[in-house]
C-alpha cells in the first residue's frame, strides 16, 4: 500500500477508536494514516463534530480529548467538495461517505455500518469492516 491513498471513515469507526485504543478500529485509522490520508467534506465534518459533542461519552473520554481527536483528525484530513451526489444506501444518512468516496475516488470506506457494508464494493470502492481493512494489503 502506497502513500497516495484516500480513506473515508464512517463516524462509528473514530467513536470505536477514540473509545478503545486497542480496538481494530484504532489500528485501522492508524494504518490509514500511516499508508494515505483521511479524506473529508463539510458534510461529514458537521457529522463528525456533532457525534463526538454527544454528552453520552463523558463516562469514557471527555470532552476536551474528544474534541481534541476529531479536530487532529479533521485538519489532518483533505477536505474535498463533494460533486456526486448519492442516494443508495438504506441509511440515507450514509449516503454522505459514499458520495464523498465516488467524489474524490477514494480507495476505500472503512465502516462498522452494516448498512454501507452491504453495498461492498461500491462503485469499485471497496466498502471494509476495520478488521477487514487491517487485513487487506
Amino acid at each position: 500500500m502506497t502513500t497516495d491513498n484516500f480513506f473515508v471513515f464512517d463516524t462509528n469507526v473514530l467513536i470505536s477508536a477514540i473509545l478503545d485504543i486497542q480496538s481494530s478500529a484504532a489500528d485501522a485509522l492508524l494504518k490509514a494514516r500511516r499508508y494515505g490520508r483521511l479524506l473529508v467534506s463539510y458534510e461529514i465534518t458537521q457529522e463528525y463534530l456533532s457525534v463526538f459533542s454527544r454528552g453520552k461519552f463523558d463516562k469514557w473520554v471527555s470532552f476536551e480529548n474528544r474534541i481534541h481527536f476529531i479536530e487532529n483528525i479533521i485538519e489532518n484530513s483533505m477536505s474535498i467538495n463533494v460533486t456526486q451526489q448519492v442516494s443508495v444506501c438504506r441509511d440515507k444518512k450514509d449516503n454522505m461517505f459514499l458520495s464523498l468516496a465516488v467524489s474524490a475516488q477514494a480507495n476505500c470506506i472503512v465502516s462498522g455500518d452494516k448498512d454501507l457494508l452491504a453495498l461492498h464494493p461500491f462503485n469499485g470502492i471497496p466498502v471494509l469492516s476495520p478488521v477487514a481493512f487491517l487485513k487487506s494489503s
